[in-house]
């Protein structure tokens, strides 16, 4: 019997379901890109023959259905980085519009989230990670159901911590709020700096239930 293929870190691609083909997902932060990349994109997906493209919940385009032997050469042609779409990292910096946009932010949660995302996406950590970033509390970056979670108010900025929509759904706890842009990236860096330093391969979530959320307040300077 064929060995099955598995997962390609290196190349960022995830096998599919017949275990032969393979998605990637180039990265482009908050799903924010101009209409060349998109043109890129597709042009890249039919050379090569994807079987679809796929919108995903982490605001990127996943090509999906390549064969293995393509992939060096498809991202050659996107000239595009991949996403940390698997591995244990920061895998997704979600944002909304903020007041970039979108007429109900209270927040520039586009330049946060740019910030935040060219900082910690991809950095290794004890387990998946994923922040989400949004500039008014109808959360669109679904801030609730993160690890790291930004919600932007007319005071400021609200952190919620621990978060996560996965097998064992856990709400975000609320840690600070009433931040200003720069304190909210300090706070930012606080905080993974210390779970990076102390987890022991744990979600964030269960790593704040196991120590309590005030010892972590006390330890990044809430």
């Amino acid at each position: 019997m064929q060995e099955k293929k598995t997962d390609l870190l290196d190349k960022g691609a995830i096998v599919q379901r017949d275990y032969e083909t393979y998605a990637i997902a180039p990265h482009f932060p908050g799903g924010i890109c101009t209409p060349q990349t998109l043109r890129k994109i597709a042009d890249v997906a039919e050379k090569y023959n994807a079987k679809t493209l796929k919108c995903t919940s982490a605001q990127r385009i996943a090509i999906v259905g390549l064969r293995a032997a393509d992939l060096d050469n498809v991202w050659a042609d996107l000239e595009i980085k991949p996403a940390a779409a698997i591995g244990l990292c920061v895998r997704s910096v979600k944002f909304c519009p903020g007041t970039t946009f979108c007429k109900k932010g209270k927040t520039d949660a586009v330049t946060i989230g740019m910030k935040l995302d060219d900082k910690y996406h991809g950095m290794p950590l004890p387990s998946k990670f994923k922040i989400g970033v949004s500039g008014c509390e109808n959360c669109c970056g679904e801030s609730w159901v993160k690890d790291l979670g930004l919600i932007g108010t007319l005071k400021g900025w609200k952190i919620v911590v621990g978060g996560n929509a996965g097998a064992s759904p856990q709400v975000a706890q609320l840690l600070c709020d009433g931040l200003d842009d720069q304190q909210v990236l300090d706070m930012a860096d606080k905080i993974i700096s210390y779970y990076e330093q102390h987890d022991k391969k744990e979600r964030l979530g269960r790593f704040i239930s196991r120590i309590g959320v005030e010892v972590l307040k006390k330890e990044v300077g809430v």
